[in-house]
């Protein structure tokens, strides 16, 4: 690729931020389109903005100097074009799809006001700032707030909800909170940390319905017939690759937008990195593999395409859980935190401290591991799986790897 050839980025958040400030590093500039009015911001540290810990500004990312604000509604790929709700055309040489993900809208009656064909007043999504700000604005000390999902973050909406002083639900249909990242035990631990804060957890149950009155919501009904009072209800039911600008300008589409190790669509000169991108299969929706992807792809567009630097393949990527704050949080899973026949595990538990540290050997390779609270030791155990490397067989470095608070 020629430094004079023209890359458009659609999308503003970690991984198209990422991207155009390596390439602009790079000397080549590049053009990105943001559909959010504000100052691009790290999503990762929403809910710390909700808990009222931090200003939004403070999240802010470097903004690069080619920023447009604007919503994308068509790609031309015979003109090579973007054009935008407002009418600009903006033509590109290399175009990138960085349109992260939606928010899962689980199908419950009431949740959609049918006049307004939105949500009822005191619903909200829990996935951009305009989100993050309105349930500031509207929670309050003693608000009732349900919280629909136990994931990662409903996790983090339920504590941030309840540190602004709201009463606060979490409904959960699995049968733990996490469930995809935590065995039971640190799950446990991360419901009990909830349960400290005052927050009312309930697993394997089901919403049903979403009630509300002249437009503002009033209730949640559950499956069994039990109603929750509800002056905020916050959908946190995980989200889903943002994919329509790629599927109506026909490029090849599964779960995300497939990619190979260029991170190249089915069109080449289109790409696409983060949380819309699926490569071999797998659509990561975490903040590492889309920053990875960001930096191989400024290698590639601006380097020299025959360099090892300039392919991806695949990221071994670490879930991280972050909370700060009085009543601290911190939570790391990585790889297969649930063992098969034959695997060796090693766990340490301090339920005084509400420490809880496991790891999982197969055939002398570290292959997964949890942690939840007091995370020196993440670093090291991450460093050790990344590598994939044989373990001593006596154990001892291991064991040192779990205990040494050093490593983080």
């Amino acid at each position: 690729m020629t430094s004079n050839e023209r890359v458009v980025v659609i999308g503003s958040g970690l991984a198209g931020v990422r991207l155009a400030r390596r390439l602009g590093e790079l000397g080549m500039p590049a053009t990105l389109v943001g559909e959010e009015e504000h100052t691009p911001y790290n999503r990762v540290l929403l809910a710390e903005v909700l808990a009222g810990r931090y200003a939004p500004e403070v999240i802010a990312l470097p903004a690069p100097a080619e920023l447009t604000h604007g919503r994308v509604v068509r790609i031309d790929r015979e003109m090579r074009a973007v054009h935008l709700a407002d009418g600009t055309e903006i033509a590109y040489d290399r175009l990138v799809l960085a349109t992260g993900s939606n928010p899962v809208l689980p199908p419950l009656r009431g949740l959609w006001d049918p006049e307004r064909h939105e949500f009822p007043d005191g619903v909200h999504a829990f996935r951009t700032m305009d989100d993050c700000l309105g349930l500031s604005k509207a929670v309050r000390p003693g608000a009732r707030a349900v919280v629909i999902g136990g994931g990662l973050l409903g996790v983090s909406a339920s504590r941030a909800l309840a540190l602004r002083g709201a009463q606060v639900v979490l409904a959960q249909q699995g049968e733990r909170l996490m469930e995809r990242q935590l065995d039971p035990s640190a799950s446990k631990l991360v419901r009990r940390h909830l349960t400290d804060l005052g927050v009312e957890v309930h697993t394997e149950t089901r919403v049903r319905a979403v009630r509300s009155l002249g437009g503002t919501v009033r209730s949640v009904s559950m499956a069994d017939g039990y109603a929750l009072d509800a002056d905020l209800v916050v959908i946190a039911c995980g989200v889903h690759p943002r994919v329509g600008l790629a599927q109506d300008a026909g490029l090849a589409v599964h779960k995300g937008v497939i990619v190979d190790e260029e991170l190249r669509t089915s069109d080449p000169r289109i790409h696409a990195i983060g949380d819309c991108a699926q490569f071999e299969g797998t659509v990561y929706g975490l903040a590492t593999p889309a920053l990875e992807q960001a930096d191989v792809l400024a290698e590639l567009l601006a380097g020299d395409a025959d360099s090892p630097a300039a392919r991806y393949t695949g990221t071994r990527a670490l879930t991280r859980l972050t909370l700060a704050g009085a009543d601290f949080l911190d939570l790391a899973a990585f790889g297969e935190p649930e063992p098969l026949p034959g695997d060796d595990v090693i766990q340490l538990t301090d339920a005084t401290r509400g420490t809880y540290r496991k790891v999982v050997v197969r055939d002398d390779r570290l292959v997964g591991g949890v942690l939840v609270g007091e995370l020196g030791t993440v670093g090291a155990l991450a460093r050790a799986w990344e590598g994939a490397e044989p373990l001593p067989a006596n154990g001892a470095p291991l064991l040192h790897l779990l205990t040494n608070d050093g490593g983080s």
